[in-house]
């Protein structure tokens, strides 16, 4: 018999053998335990039935249809997912290509360059980040980064790469301020803390001797970064820009206050759009029960979850590739 057992032949092991139990604590403590695990999936299909049986009619009215359609009209009563839909996927997009190449100098530089002494108050900025509201975020993005971008960095940006042809329809338009670029800054500061903790946690993890023997054999500060640290821990770095892309996907209130609110689509960074999430947070107060407002509102949330749900599967199907 091999002396030896695998990791899971070695749980398997210690799940059949026996365990020793009280009278009665042990399995009032095991039945809670199921409780809580129960729980999670109760909770989770409750919401899943919520979303789909409310949005249902609205689907039905409009056909799959609704998915792609581009008009949402309450006078009319025409409503489509097409503009949000594509609105909460370019938003959050741009957040992450915003979000993720700073999340790596900013972890890579508090785990590898930052003296002692700056290294904890930065870190602790970092933590104070993702504890700020988003209403806070959306208010700041409002006041002072939307004035800002629409003085300073449309108007250039219009002038200069608006008339290049194919990348020039990204840069036309007024310089409003609002829309989706500065939607996209605004959560790319909301998920850059989430991105970067976890970025330093999987850079802290990776063995000193790999990085000493790398710097033994003549290798710079950047190639040790690059061969060795990025290498060493890719796999928890997808989950954490997954993780990142998940929360920008379902922000609301931030993107609500910068995005512009438009129910109309555009190629460009600067026209201003709308989410899923902001369209639900403007329209639902004024949505009455069993109107198709309503309705259509719920398969909007129903589209959400599923959006979400498919870049949580494609996270571990990348997790485990790389794994």
């Amino acid at each position: 018999m091999d002396a030896t057992l695998s990791g899971n032949q070695a749980a398997q092991g210690l799940a059949t053998v026996h365990k020793p139990t009280g009278r009665v604590s042990d399995p009032i403590f095991v039945g809670l335990l199921w409780g809580c695990g129960i729980f999670v999936l109760v909770l989770l299909g409750l919401i899943i039935a919520m979303l789909f049986e409310g949005g249902l009619p609205a689907l039905q009215e409009f056909g799959i249809s609704f998915l792609w359609s581009t008009t949402w009209n309450p006078v009319t009563e025409k409503f489509g997912a097409g503009v949000m839909v594509f609105g909460t996927i370019f938003s959050a997009v741009i957040a992450v290509i915003v979000a993720l190449p700073l999340s790596f100098g900013i972890a890579f530089f508090l785990t590898e360059i930052a003296p002692g002494p700056l290294r904890r108050p930065i870190g602790v900025a970092v933590q104070l980040l993702a504890a700020v509201p988003s209403i806070i975020y959306g208010m700041w993005g409002f006041f002072v980064v939307v004035p800002l971008i629409a003085a300073y960095v449309q108007p250039p940006l219009i002038e200069w790469l608006g008339p290049i042809p194919l990348i020039g329809a990204l840069f036309q338009g007024p310089p409003l301020g609002a829309g989706m670029l500065t939607a996209g800054l605004i959560l790319a500061l909301m998920i850059l803390p989430f991105i970067t903790a976890m970025f330093v946690e999987v850079l802290e993890s990776v063995p000193s001797m790999l990085k000493e023997s790398a710097y033994g054999v003549g290798a710079t500060t950047y190639e040790v970064y690059r061969n060795v640290s990025v290498p060493y821990g890719r796999t928890a770095m997808v989950g954490a820009v997954m993780l990142g892309l998940g929360r920008a996907l379902g922000e609301t209130m931030a993107v609500t206050f910068v995005i512009g609110n438009a129910t109309r689509m555009s190629a460009s960074l600067f026209a201003p759009g709308a989410t899923i999430a902001s369209t639900i947070a403007n329209e639902f107060p004024e949505a009455s029960i069993g109107s198709l407002k309503l309705q259509a509102l719920l398969q909007l949330g129903f589209i959400l979850f599923v959006i979400s749900f498919i870049v949580l599967a494609l996270s571990r199907m990348l997790v485990r590739s790389k794994g």
